[in-house]
C-alpha cells in the first residue's frame, strides 16, 4: 500500500498489509516477498509536471522488484491499445509496461481494459445542468469500447485465482455492447429526466478543457494523443491476440450509479 491510512481496512478482512512506496524498487521487493502471483497496477502520474517520465520511472521500479521476488505469476492491468508501439499518449505507458514484464521469468497474464464507462463521471453534473455531453469522441456517433470497472475488478481476480499455465495470456475486457457518445447522452438523458445531446469538443480546446479539470498539462497531452488514436480506429482489441472476456453491466446501469452518487 502507499497510503498507512487504508492499511486497518484491508487488515479487517485478513489482509497481510505493507506500506511501500512504487518507485523504491526494494521496499516493493521486500513487500511482496514470498508472494506467489502478483497483480500489477501502474498508477498515472496525473498532476506530474512530466507524467511520461514519472509513469516510466514507476513501471521500471515495479519490474525491478518484481525480478528480484520472481513470483511464479504476474496479473497486469493494461490498456486497449497497449499492443501498438507509438503514437497512442497515455497508452503508450501500458505498452512498456507489458514489454518490460514480459522480461522477468513468470507467467504473465495481461488484462487490458477498455476505456471505464465511470469515466464519464466528471461529465454527469454538467450534462445534466446544461443538455449538453460535450466529448472527445469524435464523431459522437462512432460506438467504442467500453466497460465498468467493477467488472474489470472480478476479471481480474478471477484471472488471479486462477492461474496461468501459459508464459503469456492476453484477455481483454468489454462491457456487453459498445456505445457512442450519443448513446450516452441518450440515456443520461432518459435517466435525469431531459433531453441530452452529445457534441464534439473542438480538438484546440481539449487540453485547456483537461487542465481546467485539474491534470497537469503534460498528463493532458497525453490524453489528448490517445483519443487522437481513439478517433482514428487505432484503439480495440488486439486482433488475433487473446480473448475478449465481457463484463455483465450495461452502460444505463452505471450512469445510474454515477448519477445517484452525484
Amino acid at each position: 500500500m502507499r497510503n498507512p491510512s487504508h492499511a486497518e481496512e484491508f487488515r479487517a478482512v485478513g489482509c497481510e498489509t505493507a506500506i511501500a512506496d512504487l518507485r523504491d524498487a526494494l521496499a516493493l521487493a521486500r513487500a511482496t516477498k514470498g508472494a506467489t502471483a502478483v497483480q500489477v497496477i501502474c498508477p498515472t502520474g496525473i498532476r506530474a509536471a512530466d507524467a511520461s517520465a514519472e509513469m516510466q520511472s514507476t513501471i521500471r521500479s515495479i519490474v525491478d522488484a518484481l525480478d528480484q521476488v520472481r513470483p511464479e505469476s504476474i496479473l497486469a492491468i493494461s490498456d486497449y491499445g497497449a499492443q501498438l508501439a507509438a503514437g497512442t499518449g497515455i497508452t503508450l505507458t501500458f505498452h512498456h509496461l507489458e514489454s518490460q514484464l514480459k522480461t522477468i521469468p513468470a507467467a504473465l497474464t495481461v488484462l487490458r481494459s477498455a476505456e471505464h464507462m465511470q469515466n464519464w463521471n466528471r461529465l454527469v453534473g454538467r450534462a445534466i445542468e446544461t443538455g449538453v455531453l460535450p466529448s472527445l469522441h469524435h464523431p459522437v456517433s462512432k460506438s467504442f469500447p467500453t466497460v465498468s470497472a467493477g467488472d474489470v475488478g472480478l476479471m481480474a481476480a478471477d484471472l488471479l485465482l486462477s492461474g496461468n499455465g501459459d508464459a503469456l495470456r492476453v484477455v481483454h475486457a468489454e462491457g456487453p455492447d459498445r456505445y457512442s457518445a450519443t448513446d450516452v447522452a441518450r440515456t443520461l438523458g432518459e435517466i435525469a429526466g431531459r433531453e441530452i445531446v452529445a457534441r464534439e469538443l473542438r480538438r484546440q480546446d481539449w487540453v485547456p478543457a483537461l487542465v481546467g479539470g485539474g491534470i497537469s498539462t503534460s498528463y493532458a497531452e497525453l490524453v489528448a494523443a490517445m483519443f487522437d488514436a481513439h478517433n482514428a480506429g487505432r484503439i480495440d482489441a488486439e486482433h488475433g491476440a487473446g480473448e475478449i472476456r465481457r463484463g455483465e453491466t450495461d452502460l444505463r446501469t452505471a450512469l445510474a450509479a454515477l448519477i445517484a452518487k452525484s
